[in-house]
């Protein structure tokens, strides 16, 4: 009978990038004493690469940006599929958000006259990215992680969560394991909010560490909670295909708002393509008409390389299928022509894009101020996630929260590059305020949370059931590499419904070898059981983007069907859930979406 060591909580927060820092933050100013479980290192989320800046309306750039046309860009750029809730907190209180990690320490990039600076990023009508160079996230959670200590929050480093455990539906804690040492741990907690993340690796192709397995996704919907909108992967437009020693690694999307342009191997623009309505033939007034825009003009037109990422990954994906791609299966994202309009451009591309530059240099011996980079679509992002009431983040199984990545319903069919780091530290705000005040409550009312024994008895065996199988089970590995192939073939960036019926045989082909995993060895710093315990959570996730995306019937955001390559208007009135059924097998269906208030409707028609 595996022991477990065993802690106990008014708040267990399951993640430490930016959301579970900052739910973790509020629940301990509210007054509950706090846990924080990590999969890797503190300080070592996720949310370290998002590199191009965090979105907030605060008008320091442009005076005529305000919440309500934050709201509609967002809005626009989810093709209205999102919780319009969430999108109008979002709006409102991001700016709040920024000028709090200011106060707390964040050094942004600053105007002339000392403001936070702000730039372009696509989607966004005006510049709203305030942005610290190009490691706005590495300083996000530096601050975060400085706060949250001071706090006193207490800090798991490097466990896996196997199960969230419940008593009478609701939600009494979590246990999981040690990685380092591989011994057995329980945390007892009157609430918990799942901030983990993304699903970037059940595709091979991904710009996402390690830790993005899908866990918090797959372990509430083993407890019973919803998932929402599985069907929107969102494959970032430029991604490295090329030297293969920075394959994946993310081109942030600032490259373009600096002043980056996308040609094909014949040197053309092809972005122009999209919207040549808007400007003129000639390609010398088109990129002199670009320039000006990311130079701050008020008066310039949005240069097409800042159109939504879903648009700009599938004419990407266009030009390579056409025979006009780079050598390696990509495009030509250049920012070293901006010398033709600027006289010291080298010195400002290593200013505003340190971390590229350097990056790109010490990785691939690539000299991005003087020659294009070779990108492509990147798994980056999951829109979808466990489903959530918009003002309190609680899933639809009591004391459960989510927040951040994990979480569906901000951004809708696709999300605007930025939305993401204000999405962590507004919704994690929320989350870690909910979580605290349901703790109270049911601590008023006098609920124990009592932990089922048998529950843990029985998670502890089946973690350890591969050490029984040996060396004769199935390769945990192999497995993995299997499904990322399948998924990126079959559901990848362009989908068909043929497609994704052979990934759904597949995936019941590699759950029913997962299942005969073994694997050598001990517990202690043992990788192999790691990649095994991974597998659940990644086979879960990757059935229900499949089922999702196999039921809607229509091309929307970052769900492109060549058998279907039109919206449907029926279609944009609904999201589709997914749930664990009573014996087990998966559910998804369809969910009108509620209807939305005539002021918030008054805000986008003013807007467009």
């Amino acid at each position: 009978m595996p022991e477990f060591q065993r802690f106990s909580y008014d708040v267990l927060v399951i993640g430490a990038g930016g959301a579970g820092l900052r739910a973790a933050i509020e629940a301990g100013a509210c007054g509950a004493k706090v846990g924080v479980v990590c999969k890797s290192l503190l300080g070592k989320a996720h949310t370290v690469m998002a590199e191009g800046g965090i979105a907030a309306a605060l008008a320091n750039v442009d005076d005529r940006d305000n919440w309500r046309v934050h709201f509609a860009d967002t809005m626009r750029g989810g093709q209205y599929l999102n919780n319009w809730r969430m999108a109008e907190l979002h709006a409102k209180e991001a700016p709040e958000c920024v000028r709090e990690l200011e106060a707390w320490g964040a050094l942004f990039d600053r105007t002339k006259d000392g403001r936070i600076l702000q730039r372009n990023f696509g989607g966004h009508k005006y510049p709203r990215l305030a942005h610290v160079g190009d490691r706005t996230g590495l300083e996000m959670i530096r601050t975060l992680q400085d706060h949250g200590i001071y706090t006193g929050m207490e800090v798991h480093m490097e466990c896996t969560v196997l199960s969230l455990l419940l008593d009478s539906g609701r939600v009494v804690g979590a246990c999981g394991y040690d990685r380092e040492k591989g011994l057995f741990q329980l945390w007892q907690a009157k609430a918990v909010v799942l901030a983990t993340g993304g699903i970037g690796r059940a595709y091979k192709i991904t710009s996402n560490s390690w830790e993005y397995t899908g866990d918090g996704l797959a372990l509430a919907y083993n407890a019973g909670a919803e998932l929402q909108e599985m069907e929107f992967v969102q494959f970032h437009p430029t991604g490295m295909v090329w030297p293969i020693s920075v394959r994946g690694i993310l081109v942030t999307e600032g490259v373009r708002g600096e002043g980056g342009v996308l040609r094909n191997s014949e040197g053309r623009r092809f972005m122009f393509d999209e919207i040549p309505d808007l400007y003129k033939d000639s390609t010398a007034d088109n990129e002199e008409e670009g320039w000006r825009y990311t130079q701050g003009d008020r008066n310039a037109r949005r240069p097409p390389e800042l159109l939504t990422r879903d648009h700009v990954a599938r004419c990407i994906n266009r030009e390579v299928k056409a025979g006009r791609g780079t050598p390696h299966g990509g495009v030509f994202l250049d920012i070293a022509w901006i010398k033709q309009h600027l006289p010291k451009a080298e010195e400002r591309i290593k200013r505003k894009l340190p971390s590229m530059y350097h990056q790109f240099k010490q990785l691939a011996d690539l000299d991005i101020t003087k020659e294009p980079m070779e990108v492509g679509p990147t798994t980056h992002y999951m829109m979808g996630g466990i489903r959530v009431h918009g003002d309190s983040q609680m899933s639809s199984v009591p004391g459960l929260f989510a927040a951040g990545e994990a979480a569906a319903g901000l951004h809708g069919a696709n999300r605007l590059g930025g939305n993401s780091l204000s999405d962590l530290v507004v919704f994690g705000r929320r989350a870690g305020r909910f979580a605290a005040e349901f703790a109270k409550k049911n601590e008023a009312n006098g609920a124990a949370t009592k932990v089922d024994e048998e529950q843990l008895q029985a998670t502890a065996k089946a973690a350890l059931r591969p050490f029984d199988n040996g060396a004769s089970g199935e390769n945990p590995y192999q497995i993995q590499y299997d499904l990322q192939e399948a998924m990126q073939d079959l559901v990848g960036i362009v989908r068909t419904e043929s497609e994704m019926q052979q990934a759904l045989e597949k995936i019941a082909q590699l759950q029913a070898r997962a299942d005969r995993v073994g694997i050598t060895g001990h517990r202690q710093y043992n990788n192999g059981w790691h990649t095994a315990i991974d597998l659940a959570s990644l086979l879960v996730v990757s059935e229900a983007i499949t089922r999702a995306a196999l039921l809607r019937k229509e091309s929307r955001g970052a769900q492109f069907r060549e058998d279907f390559p039109n919206k449907d208007t029926e279609w944009g009135k609904q999201n589709i859930v997914v749930k664990r059924g009573a014996d087990g097998e998966m559910l998804v269906e369809k969910r009108a979406i509620p209807p939305m208030p005539e002021e918030l409707k008054a805000v986008i028609d003013e807007m467009k």
